[in-house]
């Protein structure tokens, strides 16, 4: 097992009073819960920067007992940007809106979306700043959770020699790696997107630096050779989904909406409700610029 640094190695003190709403965290260093807020109305100003504030700080924060509509969640998803389409809309349609991926599992599922540790659609070259996954079924038999990883902490757990040489890294992306091996979906003309990314990138908000690769999508490490990138990335995705310290869990419950960052995260959604239900409806929104260091 990856054992990374040991477990002093610090995490930024996260600021938990806000004005607007009641904060509950997670864990001390990802993740916390939201209440107090109603987000089917538009925020006022103070709201706005309180979420923005929260967000920047929590990286995941888990907004509890929400009645939504369609455009209400979009109008959420649209004070922070554009809204993204996925590439998955351009090989076959997946619901009225290509706003809005819709998450769906039940006994007739022969996969569900998100079960392995991944970050959202970095295939593309702009991948999406942040997902909004709002939940109306949860499993009866209880399950269906969401694990949340920091890949700021990913970072800093690696020894300063490793965080060196990942630094004069690069990585290929690569769309077809889902999409196409695991859903099994029809690829569109073209095919789906594959764009390179620094293996290190540093946040644009917060100038952290982030470990920048993931099992969902990465496929190779370009300039090395495929047993030597196949061998490192092996090592770096071990670490990922060995290091419970990493990590914060959503427990869903009907009227839940999650926001997470999509460029310091990674997120498993935990396949352990079969034969039960789950349902619910993801809209992204598109990142600023492409990730860099």
């Amino acid at each position: 097992m990856f054992r990374g640094a040991p477990p002093e190695t610090p995490v930024p003190d996260r600021r938990r009073s806000f004005d607007s709403f009641e904060l509950t965290p997670l864990t001390p260093h990802i993740g916390a819960e939201v209440r107090g807020i109603d987000l089917a109305k538009p925020l006022s100003d103070a709201q706005e920067k309180d979420v923005r504030d929260a967000f920047r700080e929590w990286m995941v924060l888990t907004f509890r007992d929400q009645q939504l509509t369609r455009d209400q969640h979009k109008a959420f998803a649209r004070l922070f940007g554009r809204l993204h389409s996925h590439p998955m809309h351009a090989g076959k349609h997946h619901g009225d809106d290509d706003e809005v991926l819709p998450v769906r599992t039940n006994a007739d599922s022969k996969w569900t979306s998100g079960d392995g540790w991944h970050t959202d659609v970095t295939c593309d070259a702009i991948p999406p700043l942040g997902s909004m996954l709002y939940v109306t079924e949860t499993p009866e038999s209880g399950g269906g959770d969401t694990l949340f990883a920091d890949m700021s902490l990913a970072y800093d757990m690696l020894s300063e020699p490793m965080q060196a040489f990942l630094e004069t890294l690069t990585a290929m992306h690569d769309g077809a790696i889902p999409y196409v091996g695991a859903y099994k979906t029809t690829p569109p003309e073209g095919g789906y997107p594959k764009n390179e990314h620094p293996v290190v990138i540093r946040h644009p908000d917060t100038g952290r630096k982030i470990l920048y690769v993931n099992a969902g999508f990465t496929s190779h490490l370009v300039g090395l050779a495929p047993a030597e990138s196949r061998a490192l990335l092996d090592m770096l995705f071990r670490h990922i989904d060995s290091t419970p310290r990493l990590y914060c869990r959503v427990e869903w419950e009907p009227g839940t909406l999650t926001f997470w960052d999509n460029r310091c995260t990674q997120h498993h959604a935990v396949w352990d409700y079969y034969p039960y239900s789950r349902y619910g409806e993801r809209v992204s929104v598109f990142g600023d610029e492409a990730p860099s260091l």
